[in-house]
């Protein structure tokens, strides 16, 4: 009798191994990358489905106070029809009046904190622990090194998440948010991903319009989930500068599809039929882009992570911008590595 598979799961793994993304680059020569990005960035583009109606922002400052030689401000702003949003931003203690700073947009990764131990809150055992596990706080941490910078939560993080639901107890029947915002957005024709890409657009215009933030000099940051908002953010918004990916390296088959370790806020529909994970970070190119991984990491494994990080490679050899990619590789679990931010942004948002 013939052997058969009854497991849908075996049955996803057999075709992701065995698929070939169509927009894959197999380039060598910066006129086969340009060719190639010609045509494969507007079809990654089109995989987002419907960006959501940009509002008036409508600021209001909910508090000021210093914080470990920062100055903190709290604000809420409406960032899409019928969704506001809560803004952070760090300002280092030694700004001059009148002067303005390089900036960078800080996205958190998944967890029920969102973004404020990104931006250094540190009031309670859990975001202390959340921030010494995961070295957090890299909105705080860069904010002492003389950046603005900036977070908002994305949809499903933080305060932006219903888990409080009393009809969705999501904890109970294993279910996630991330997943029922995508059913959500893709039923009216647009996806988490586009959706939150527009909210971090919104936060990027209003920090824009702070005395004290460049705009000619912006970055963009974030780990885990914060580094699938970086990608995308680098990618659909140009005044990003340069982009560093912390804990988002891999290959769809392995950390999607065999590790079953991604959700409704990092897809598209059909997107790995057209891209793997490193032709994504490769479109990037020829801006910079700094990539963490963590050689102990469990989300994202270091096999998976370091194939993603050198096909990455040969995409910005094929740009000729080998020179704007670094890697951070670094003993920890999963984790911002820290090791060479600052010198990266120093360079390529800085200029010094």
């Amino acid at each position: 009798m013939t052997l058969r598979n009854l497991s849908p799961q075996a049955m996803f793994e057999a075709l992701a191994n065995e698929h070939r993304p169509s927009l894959a680059f197999a380039g060598s020569t910066k006129a086969e990358f340009e060719a190639w990005k010609a045509e494969a960035f507007p079809k990654a583009m089109a995989t987002l489905g419907r960006f959501p109606e940009r509002v008036p922002l409508n600021p209001e400052l909910l508090g000021e106070w210093e914080h470990d030689g920062l100055r903190k401000q709290r604000w809420v702003i409406d960032v899409g029809k019928h969704i506001s949003a809560t803004f952070l931003v760090n300002i280092p203690g030694d700004l001059r009046d009148g002067e303005k700073r390089p900036t960078i947009c800080c996205w958190h990764g998944h967890g029920p904190f969102g973004k404020e131990p990104i931006m250094g809150n540190d009031s309670s055992p859990e975001l202390r622990a959340a921030i010494e596990y995961h070295n957090y706080n890299y909105g705080h941490q860069m904010a002492k090194k003389g950046f603005v910078t900036f977070a908002i939560d994305w949809i499903g993080g933080g305060e932006r998440c219903d888990h409080n639901k009393p009809f969705y107890r999501w904890h109970e029947f294993g279910k996630d948010w991330c997943n029922v915002y995508y059913m959500h957005a893709t039923m009216l024709g647009m996806t988490s991903i586009s959706i939150n890409v527009t909210h971090g657009m919104a936060a990027t215009d209003f920090a824009c319009s702070l005395p004290f933030v460049d705009a000619d000099r912006l970055g963009v940051m974030g780990l885990s989930g914060g580094g699938v908002m970086t990608l995308w953010s680098a990618l659909c918004d140009e005044r990003f500068k340069a982009a560093e990916i912390m804990g988002y390296s891999d290959l769809w088959a392995i950390m999607g599809v065999r590790d079953i370790n991604y959700c409704g806020m990092q897809i598209a529909p059909g997107l790995f039929s057209l891209f793997d994970m490193p032709d994504l970070q490769g479109l990037i190119a020829p801006r910079p882009l700094l990539v963490d991984i963590a050689a102990y990491d469990t989300c994202f494994v270091i096999d998976g992570a370091m194939r993603c990080y050198r096909q990455v490679e040969r995409i910005y050899a094929a740009a000729g911008a080998s020179d704007r990619l670094d890697l951070d590789l670094f003993p920890k679990e999963h984790a911002w590595g820290g090791n060479k931010s600052e010198a990266f942004f120093r360079r390529h948002i800085d200029g010094s």
